[in-house]
């Protein structure tokens, strides 16, 4: 359906999957996407240009629907005829024409079953059931028990997203019947994503319980590794504290990690499988290793 040769995915991570990192993931065999969150119209244009300039190979961009100036960004991926867009945070049913006149190829991402039927619908050509696993905003149902239900509710390709960093992740997904694999964690620990080497450093001290879920009582969760921000983003919300001040001191959060390095204020953007992850390795290396290990374990007789 997309020209790729593994069935791999980078999300599409705001200020993290960028031109470097994208590129990186589809010269590797898989296929990389631009996070737009955050970007401008003339930004997200600029950035698609840099990635023709690294790699002649097809990428997507994701779209996050409550971005404001996703009109004008829809506007520009037709224009540039990219091979994918992916979507989140809401649905894509009112840019779903457009995109599919220009023979763009629609990956809604989705956290529910009931999300993924009506985006099928609409004239979706596969989705992303992503689990609560994951980092950034979720959803609430695990990987695990989603993607079979979604597998099952629907006609189009699956693929599998949330807690997969290495081919035991991939082999499981497979084995759940999905039909590729996205992954975010994992890539930002990477030689090519341009974050701060602290932001990487971070993900690789993580421990299993060193993640943190923040803004369920806004209705915006967010899975971010353990800080200062992030406990005390929990506990305003536990003293029900008014949303306007949550919000104001969560603003700017993921750009102080990526971009400064922030530790203690920055809004580490991280899923549960940091634990997994203890070295940072070149984007094609973690392809390849993720590839083969999926590969021998699929290939296993059972013997019972």
């Amino acid at each position: 359906m997309l020209g790729i040769r593994y069935p791999i995915f980078s999300g599409g991570m705001a200020h993290v999957a960028r031109a470097p990192l994208v590129a990186a993931v589809s010269e590797a065999g898989g296929l990389g996407i631009i996070g737009s969150g955050g970007m401008s119209p003339e930004d997200l244009e600029r950035e698609i240009a840099r990635v023709r300039e690294l790699t002649d190979k097809p990428f997507g961009v994701n779209l996050m629907l409550m971005d404001p100036n996703v009109p004008e960004q829809v506007e520009v991926v037709v224009r540039a005829r990219v091979a994918l867009v992916t979507t989140g945070a809401g649905s894509p049913s009112k840019y779903m024409d457009a995109l599919k006149s220009a023979g763009i190829k629609v990956f809604p991402v989705v956290p529910a079953v009931s999300l993924a039927v009506r985006v099928e619908k609409y004239g979706a050509d596969g989705v992303i059931a992503e689990g609560m696993e994951s980092g950034g905003h979720i959803g609430t149902i695990t990987t695990m028990a989603l993607v079979p239900q979604v597998v099952d509710a629907v006609s189009v390709p699956v693929m599998a997203a949330g807690g997969i960093a290495d081919g035991r992740g991939m082999a499981a997904a497979f084995a759940l019947g999905a039909e590729g694999v996205q992954v975010g964690t994992r890539f930002v620990a990477s030689e090519e994503a341009p974050v701060h080497p602290n932001y990487k450093q971070a993900i690789l001290k993580a421990r299993d319980r060193d993640t943190i879920v923040t803004g369920r009582t806004l209705g915006r969760p967010v899975r971010c590794l353990l800080n200062k921000l992030t406990k005390t983003l929990a506990r305003y919300e536990e003293e029900g504290r008014d949303p306007e001040e949550f919000e104001s001191l969560a603003v700017g959060g993921l750009r102080r990690a990526v971009y400064e390095g922030d530790l203690e204020t920055g809004s580490l953007m991280a899923g549960q499988i940091s634990g997994l992850i203890r070295e940072i390795k070149p984007v094609r290396e973690i392809i390849e290793e993720m590839v083969r290990e999926a590969r021998e374990i699929l290939s296993r007789g059972l013997d019972f």
